[in-house]
């Protein structure tokens, strides 16, 4: 109860402040500059962390969804840092022995007491094997699966009652955000998937020579033990500048766009984090890339759609954009696709003429303007911009000079050829002749049972979704207000009638029966007329707000 109080405060102090005004509840566009009176991100970035771990993640989440929360409050939280003091090694060393079921000592021939990394879910140390090969070992803090499931639980309520109660609820359903949400969380919180990541990611990259997956020791993984190679090296964002000058970082930087590229549309995963510090300078000259829980996985198909989206875009083909988009989105009840058209074909126009937006931006700014029409995306398109977008920062902090768009557009033909080449793969050509082979020996049997169909005259078709339109819940309406009409009329006929009954029972001097239908039938039908009139003026004011934004 004490953490629901907690949660609820926190939710309380922000509900004014302007942390969802990405979603204007007047149906405003959403803008890319800072928006005047939204409280102070900061501050909201310190009540997050003060309440630990699951809202750290929240934070972190949440950065990645500009459709929901104003820039400001974006670049706030993407600055978040898990200021957590490390918890005692005896605490560390008996999780080690409990998951891999051996002594520190006879597991490691050194482990280093002191942290490399403390953060609220784990804390790393530095390591080293009996045949002398350094290691870090990534372990999971205790209680920290409890407390997440707790917090989520509590955040569900909240979220269901927000999807009932409020337009920003309708409009994003926050019950399903908390839901992915909590699918990312338990997957982080897996280090046996995290390592099955690392293993494919490493796998994926080999043919980019620049970049270098850390391996895992699977012997020494577990859920809550994570055991690979000790990344060594200085962060991309603190390179100094003489090693720029004796080392060009220019390839690292190439190399990085296109195998971040390829993973995303020729295998299919988003590693919507590449923030600098998850990527070292090692050494040797290459770029490591660690820290690979949060992985999304994108659907063949819906991966072949993203793909023809970033195509049109860097094209500058709005209206297949939008189309795109309007294909793998879901319609909500006051979705306004003119409006969708519009300002989409304009922003991608803006995009093509001048290249002031990037591509992560652009990617971002479709989710922006579907979400301010009432389209609900999917989320791997905002984490496909927020991956693109993290590329680019990392980029320029890597290779200034990169053209980053150059690239990505160079990279986005081999995918292309990538993917028709996987296409033509022995397995792929099989099922496609198999597919064949059912049309040929099922087409003529349809087109026959249709032909016989229309010569008897028995040729039916059924409309679905009808019963959910806007035009049968009018219809709905009207009928509604016809049958109390009705009903009205009929009670005041039968109580005009019933005047000259006589009876005992009076009411200001009238036959009570009678009296009662009477105000019965003048009750339903003023609150007929009032609805009436204030479904027209909602009617005439919707009127002119589109009108307004035309």
């Amino acid at each position: 109860m004490n953490r629901r109080q907690q949660i609820l405060r926190l939710l309380l102090r922000y509900r004014n402040s302007g942390v969802f005004s990405g979603i204007q509840l007047d149906g405003a566009m959403p803008r890319l500059e800072k928006s005047a009176g939204t409280g102070d991100p900061t501050q909201f970035v310190t009540d997050l962390e003060a309440l630990g771990t699951t809202f750290v993640k929240l934070g972190q989440v949440l950065s990645t969804r500009p459709d929901m929360i104003p820039p400001e409050y974006v670049a706030a939280l993407e600055r978040m840092q898990e200021k957590v003091a490390p918890i005692p090694v005896e605490r560390i060393r008996a999780i080690i022995e409990e998951d891999l079921g051996a002594t520190v000592g006879k597991l490691f021939a050194v482990f280093d007491p002191e942290p490399l990394g403390c953060a609220s879910i784990a804390q790393v140390h530095r390591a080293v094997l009996h045949d002398g090969r350094e290691v870090a070992i990534k372990v999971q803090k205790p209680e920290v699966a409890a407390q997440l499931r707790s917090d989520l639980a509590v955040l569900r309520s909240f979220a269901s009652a927000a999807d009932h109660l409020t337009r920003v609820g309708r409009r994003v359903k926050l019950s399903d955000w908390l839901n992915e949400f909590s699918k990312t969380l338990r997957m982080e919180l897996d280090y046996e998937a995290e390592a099955a990541n690392l293993t494919r990611f490493g796998q994926h990259l080999k043919r980019y020579p620049e970049l270098w997956i850390p391996q895992p020791l699977r012997d020494l993984c577990s859920r809550r033990v994570l055991t690979m190679q000790l990344v060594t090296g200085v962060r991309v964002d603190a390179i100094p500048e003489v090693r720029r000058i004796e080392e060009p970082m220019l390839p690292l930087g190439e190399a990085l766009v296109r195998g971040y590229l390829d993973q995303i549309f020729v295998h299919g995963e988003i590693h919507a984090d590449p923030h600098p510090g998850n990527l070292r300078v090692t050494p040797d000259g290459r770029l490591a890339i660690f820290d690979l829980g949060m992985v999304a996985h994108v659907p063949p198909r819906l991966r072949e759609r993203l793909l023809k989206v970033l195509f049109a875009a860097v094209d500058g083909r709005g209206e297949e954009v939008a189309d795109e988009i309007i294909g793998i989105s879901t319609r909500l009840e006051d979705y306004d696709e003119e409006r969708y058209l519009r300002e989409t074909g304009q922003m991608i126009a803006r995009y093509a003429a001048n290249g002031t937006l990037s591509e992560g931006h652009v990617v971002l700014e479709i989710v922006r303007i579907a979400t301010a029409s009432d389209l609900r995306t999917p989320p791997e398109l905002s984490l496909l911009g927020k991956a693109l977008l993290n590329l680019e920062n990392v980029c320029q902090c890597l290779a200034p000079e990169l053209d980053t768009r150059g690239v990505i557009e160079q990279q986005l033909q081999h995918v292309m050829r990538a993917r028709l080449k996987k296409s033509l793969s022995a397995a792929n050509l099989a099922s496609e002749a198999m597919e064949l082979q059912q049309l040929l020996r099922v087409g003529p049997r349809r087109v026959s049972d249709i032909l016989g169909l229309l010569s008897e005259n028995r040729l039916q078709m059924k409309v679905t979704g009808l019963e959910e339109s806007r035009l049968m819940e009018n219809i709905q309406k009207v009928a509604n207000r016809v049958a109390a009409g009705i009903i009205t009329a009929a009670l005041l006929l039968s109580s005009a009638l019933m005047m000259r009954v006589e009876s005992s029972l009076k009411l200001f001097g009238y036959p009570a029966f009678a009296m009662l239908l009477f105000l019965l039938g003048v009750f339903i039908g003023l609150s007929i007329i009032v609805s009436a009139l204030l479904f027209d003026r909602r009617t005439r004011a919707r009127a002119r707000e589109e009108r307004g934004h035309r």
